[in-house]
């Protein structure tokens, strides 16, 4: 707690002095709300953080998956376009 204590003093010509003292206890008080609440706000940033970082590993798998595929379907045309060449060939150059 803080204290200002004002003294006036009178000397024998008739001057007047007047001494301001403030006096604390040296302990600060602290809000309990504002450690709550700063406690919260940290707790909602770090689920946040939690959250993105789901939602990032989750989009990076999802274009592995569709890179994936892709190539596979890719892969698959290139394969039909083999058989239809050996057959086409088969046609002009029936083998004996």
């Amino acid at each position: 707690m803080t204290e200002e204590r004002i003294t006036e003093h009178t000397d024998q010509d008739g001057h007047t002095h007047t001494t301001h003292t403030i006096v604390s206890d040296g302990e600060r008080r602290k809000s309990g709300g504002t450690t709550i609440v700063l406690l919260i706000v940290a707790l909602i940033a770090v689920i946040a953080a939690i959250y993105l970082f789901s939602n990032m590993t989750n989009a990076e798998v999802a274009k592995d998956n569709a890179v994936e595929n892709a190539a596979n379907q890719v892969g698959d045309a290139a394969n039909q376009a083999g058989d239809a060449i050996e057959n086409a060939a088969d046609r002009v150059a029936p083998s004996e």
